[in-house]
């Protein structure tokens, strides 16, 4: 893997030290309360999954890191002191990593001390999920159904981070266009796990040519998938282009792998 991979033992250590900090960060948001009072807050941050409000996030958030730490893609990063008062908050910049759920398990969701990523909706989901799928059930271990399986797609299609607007002026499927190559170049380090990957981990997407006659990597390579978007034709025409559905994460894959030089699809933030 081209990224970090963060061990049990590393994260433990790590994450001591943070929560030791706390204190300090305390009279640090305090000053930039004083001292960034009329300064609006990034309305714009893209939030990791599960985060609360953003008035109450911000004040919320006690800026431990520890979400930044577990995170396998290191996608979460934290907001830097020109950020005024969402200073030491986290945020994700989808363009440079996008969160491609291959943790499997929400852990910056449960390893948040605070709540303000909140679990809740995502434990329901999966719960329900799996009580669902196993109606009627009589001998679980002896069926095909896999209640960790369910419950974590069932996590995964209850985020909400944001919602995918296709650029059509841009879009090479909007101007019937292909591609052929390496989505972002030789150079550019961003990881994630593909839908048609054989391994359980996030490689590099430079790693992986493709070579389609009318690009759709928004839609292919999508952890979501057709519950997020499809490619499908124009009514009008009948011509293939990418529809962002409802089901759509905001996770940021598809801003990723967009081939043209400024992304032709964006990922606008949950806005509560």
């Amino acid at each position: 893997m081209a990224k970090k991979q963060i061990g049990r033992r590393e994260f433990l250590i790590s994450g001591g030290v943070a929560v030791g900090a706390l204190a300090v960060v305390g009279v640090g948001v305090k000053y930039l309360d004083i001292s960034h009072t009329g300064k609006q807050l990034r309305q714009d941050f893209l939030r990791p999954p599960g985060a609360i409000n953003e008035i109450e996030f911000m004040y919320g958030c006690i800026k431990c890191g520890l979400c930044v730490q577990i995170c396998p893609v290191q996608a979460i990063k934290l907001a830097g002191a020109h950020e005024g008062l969402s200073y030491g908050t986290p945020y994700i910049d989808v363009r440079e990593q996008a969160c491609d759920f291959s943790c499997d398990a929400m852990q910056c969701v449960e390893t948040c001390p605070s709540a303000v990523l909140n679990f809740i909706p995502f434990k329901e989901a999966g719960l329900a999920a799996v009580e669902k799928a196993t109606a009627g059930v009589v001998n679980l271990r002896n069926s095909d159904i896999n209640p960790f399986e369910v419950q974590k797609v069932a996590m995964k299609e209850t985020v909400r981070m944001g919602k995918a607007h296709v650029i059509k002026d841009t879009c090479l499927a909007h101007q019937r266009k292909g591609f052929k190559g390496i989505s972002r170049g030789k150079d550019f380090e961003g990881i994630y796990r593909a839908p048609d990957s054989k391994v359980a981990w996030a490689t590099p997407l430079k790693d992986k040519e493709f070579d389609r006659e009318i690009c759709n990597l928004c839609v292919t390579e999508c952890p979501i998938g057709e519950k997020a978007i499809v490619f499908e034709p124009r009514k009008r025409d009948g011509k293939m282009r990418p529809r962002v559905l409802e089901g759509c994460t905001g996770c940021g894959v598809c801003v990723m792998v967009c081939p043209t030089e400024k992304p032709s699809i964006v990922v606008e933030p949950v806005k509560s």
